[in-house]
């Protein structure tokens, strides 16, 4: 039971993200699936169940993997004390693993591909886009940062322009990665590049003359 639930989630998702959400049905998702839409709805009850069974897992596996990388897994105003003692090699191990994790996981990179497709069709879609792919990497990125300059971890300057400039290499070289230009560029590489040099860059005044800890 579990597996066949399994299957009609990544099957489904494959669809929404090749399609788009709105243009699948229950029979598609049952026939790419081999099986009747009696045996579909046994598991979920309609392609809105599927849907949000979706978005539960991508957030489980988030949280999961923030806590993997020592990264705060829930929000400042949920768990502000979580902020406080994020190193910065925990934030650059977690910001290049994000890179793999939306590109090669087949889940995630269906689940961005689907958000990606949706956005300019449903505000729903558009939300969830934002909250997971733009605004909410940016506003915890802010977040960690703010809490980084409270204890000198970081140099004092604007945490949320500190976060925008940080976080936009990461989505842009995402997309690039879907695109054709990613065989000629190695994107992981200059991702690791970039994290590397913006701590050192925004390292303490008194740790200018020596490495980040990062």
């Amino acid at each position: 039971m579990p597996e066949t639930r399994e299957r009609i989630l990544r099957t489904a998702l494959h669809l929404f993200a090749r399609d788009g959400y709105e243009a699948v049905s229950v029979s598609d998702i049952a026939g790419a699936l081999g099986m009747t839409k009696g045996a579909l709805y046994r598991h979920y009850e309609n392609k809105r169940a599927i849907f949000d069974s979706i978005v539960q897992r991508m957030y489980q596996v988030d949280a999961a993997r923030a806590r993997g990388c020592d990264v705060p897994e829930h929000t400042w105003a949920e768990a502000p004390e979580s902020y406080r003692d994020t190193a910065a090699k925990s934030i650059l191990r977690f910001t290049v693993g994000q890179f793999d994790f939306w590109t090669k996981d087949p889940f995630a990179a269906d689940f961005r591909r689907m958000l990606t497709l949706e956005q300019y069709r449903d505000p729903e879609m558009a939300a969830l886009y934002s909250r997971c792919l733009t605004a909410g990497p940016v506003a915890y990125m802010e977040d960690l940062f703010r809490a980084m300059m409270e204890r000198g971890a970081l140099r004092q300057g604007d945490p949320r322009q500190l976060a925008v400039a940080y976080y936009a290499p990461l989505l842009l070289l995402i997309q690039i990665a879907d695109g054709p230009d990613a065989a000629g560029l190695d994107c992981a590489a200059l991702l690791a590049g970039h994290t590397a040099a913006f701590f050192r860059a925004n390292a303490p005044a008194e740790e200018k003359g020596g490495s980040a800890h990062v």
